[in-house]
């Protein structure tokens, strides 16, 4: 396997202020990596020196042996950002279009590549169409259109779901993992998100940022089976009194907020499956509602499960 990616001791600094203090990692050919950390940890920060917009203050960055902004990454190296717009005035096959003529295709390569890159998210049929005829879905899902025109091999998608509703996210996740399927190690992928267990179906490698800081993940080896472990995710913020209701819980081990509105719960294998049943008695005696319920061990939980 060759190495896309390798970061040597990587930082930048905004002031006062570290975006990223020696960062160092290495991506394979075939990964899906998962970037992860909370809003302002540095993984936009970190895409954009990848992508060649930003300078590191110091350390190295090779992609597919060349510095980021080579022009011999044209066409090798594709990015969705966040924020990623497209112009009102046009429709979405002529901005695809025109992005392949920036990458010098012909005018005739050009559309047949967009109309390549719309039938792999489903979009045909919206060729002619203006951003605004589209949902936010399917805004989100040509914009993924655009950053795998020409044949990439590394893809960077920055908070790929990032205001979408649960079912739009749902459909997102679910377009990149079918991507990823269909072209397997011709492409890799790195995924930045704050939503932790969104990703945990898509990467077989996670790292973490957090204040700037690269995190080494736990061990992710599946565990002995003494414990179990459940994310449950609310339609309201924890509260201290739910918090003491699940302290009582016969056979529970721990629980702890994760990321918005969700609680991380670990407790004995031998009290599977009467553990699940007083959970969901206990929301509903009290009036807790809940939006989803996953069970196994989450990113989160694996990345602090040594800590």
């Amino acid at each position: 396997m060759s190495t896309l990616i390798h970061c040597d001791n990587l930082s930048k600094r905004f002031g006062s202020k570290t975006a990223l203090a020696n960062v160092s990692f290495s991506l394979q050919q075939g990964d899906v990596a998962a970037l992860i950390g909370p809003n302002g940890a540095g993984k936009t920060t970190l895409f954009s020196i990848l992508c060649g917009y930003l300078r590191a203050d110091s350390g190295s960055v090779s992609l597919l042996g060349h510095k980021p902004g080579s022009s011999a990454l044209c066409g090798l190296l594709a990015a969705l950002p966040q924020d990623a717009q497209f112009d009102p005035a046009f429709s979405i096959g002529e901005q695809l279009d025109f992005y392949g003529r920036l990458q010098g295709l012909s005018h005739k390569a050009a559309k047949l590549e967009t109309d390549r890159v719309l039938a792999l998210v489903e979009l045909s049929a919206q060729r002619k169409h203006k951003a605004a005829a589209l949902s936010h879905g399917m805004r989100k899902r040509a914009a993924i259109a655009q950053a795998f025109i020409g044949s990439p091999r590394l893809v960077l998608l920055d908070e790929p779901t990032a205001g979408l509703d649960p079912a739009h996210a749902l459909q997102i996740r679910q377009l990149i993992s079918q991507l990823s399927s269909q072209l397997g190690s011709q492409v890799s992928f790195m995924i930045s998100s704050h939503n932790i267990f969104e990703l945990e179906q898509l990467c077989n490698k996670v790292l973490y940022l957090q204040q700037g800081q690269l995190s080494s993940p736990a061990d992710n080896k599946d565990s002995d089976g003494a414990e179990q472990y459940l994310t449950l995710l609310l339609e309201q913020q924890a509260d201290q009194p739910l918090l003491a209701l699940l302290q009582q819980l016969p056979g529970l081990i721990s629980v702890r907020p994760g990321q918005k509105n969700q609680l991380l719960l670990s407790y004995n294998s031998d009290q599977q499956p009467q553990f699940d049943l007083e959970l969901l008695q206990c929301l509903a005696a009290h009036g807790y509602r809940y939006r989803n319920l996953i069970k196994g061990q989450t990113l989160e939980q694996k990345l602090f499960s040594a800590s």
